[in-house]
């Protein structure tokens, strides 16, 4: 049915939640495009990634030639970032065993493995497209560049140092959970990646007040039901929960910028943060309750970050991270 109404980025994220569960692919897939068609997406910005989503539905579907058409299509839309769109139609293209086109496609993006901490999505596209001997190799390549690099620079800025420490030792497990899923028996950057791991587990009380290892998360209804019941409390957090969410990612991105440890969320509920504080007789408003209460809930129910870029976003949404928190850092 024609619709004048505007398609907006919660609705492309609810579309997205939707998508695995739908018993009608095509017709979210007619929304998207409908909607791009006929200038209704509400930001101008968000067409490339209404376009995108419209390629995941597809691409679950199985409809890889209409998945491809799409992405070639999300790449014009977003000329100044088009790599993400790039390396989804490098990876079709393999799917559709056109191998040099996708491997051209994928290989023009390879520098940024080097660069880019987010740039994991070639290794993605390469992996499941049953190309995980390629993907060792492009991160082999990746962390010998990144390495030679840092010993180079020594006397570089601190940020840069950290950005390369977090990018060696996300490249380093990327590369190593794919060579045990080969069967392969560890070398050099294997044992590296076992180091750098043991190392991120002894480190979780490390990290200073700017940077803690686990961050108190409210759900959306629950950060609703917070706000109305102690409106003391707005005055700590944002006014609204896609604010709250944003805040918990850039604080995780930036705690992880302080070297390699264990991340993660718990979830609060407005229920359970009332009953401890009547338990411990605090106030529930208060910055050290609330921390309190986030301790007594890591070992229950903590969430580590990050997900997988395919797997189900931290926040709850439905989402997969790289389509719902994952960009929110970068914003």
């Amino acid at each position: 049915m024609p619709t004048s109404e505007l398609l907006t980025a919660d609705r492309i994220e609810e579309i997205a939640a939707l998508e695995s569960a739908s018993t009608d692919p095509g017709a979210l897939v007619a929304e998207l495009v409908g909607a791009v068609d006929e200038g209704r997406v509400a930001d101008p910005d968000d067409t490339g990634y209404a376009l995108l989503v419209a390629v995941d539905i597809l691409e679950q579907a199985g409809d890889l030639g209409d998945a491809l058409t799409l992405a070639t299509r999300a790449i014009a839309e977003q000329p100044d970032d088009n790599a993400y769109a790039r390396a989804v139609r490098g990876g079709l293209l393999l799917r559709l065993d056109r191998a040099d086109e996708g491997l051209a496609e994928l290989t023009e993006l390879r520098p940024l493995l080097e660069t880019d901490p987010e740039a994991t999505y070639l290794i993605d596209e390469l992996a499941e497209s049953g190309r995980v001997e390629t993907a060792v190799e492009w991160l082999t390549g990746a962390l010998d560049a990144i390495l030679e690099r840092t010993r180079a620079e020594q006397h570089g800025s601190e940020d840069a140092q950290d950005k390369a420490a977090a990018m060696i030792y996300g490249l380093a497990q990327q590369r190593h959970d794919l060579r045990e899923e080969l069967g392969l028996p560890h070398d050099d950057y294997d044992n590296l990646a076992d180091r750098l791991r043991a190392a991120g587990e002894h480190a979780l009380g490390a990290l200073d007040d700017d940077g803690p290892a686990t961050l108190l998360f409210w759900p959306q209804a629950e950060f609703d039901a917070l706000l109305v019941r102690w409106p003391a409390l707005v005055d700590s957090y944002p006014p609204h929960w896609d604010e709250h969410r944003d805040q918990i990612e850039r604080a995780l991105v930036d705690a992880a910028g302080a070297g390699p440890t264990d991340l993660g969320v718990v979830a609060g509920s407005v229920a359970g943060l009332a009953a401890f504080a009547e338990q411990q007789g605090g106030d529930p408003t208060d910055e050290t309750t609330l921390d309190e209460y986030a301790d007594s809930l890591s070992g229950t129910d903590l969430r580590a970050w990050p997900p997988g870029r395919n797997d189900a976003c931290w926040c709850g949404s439905g989402n997969k991270y790289k389509k719902c928190c994952l960009p929110r850092s970068r914003s």
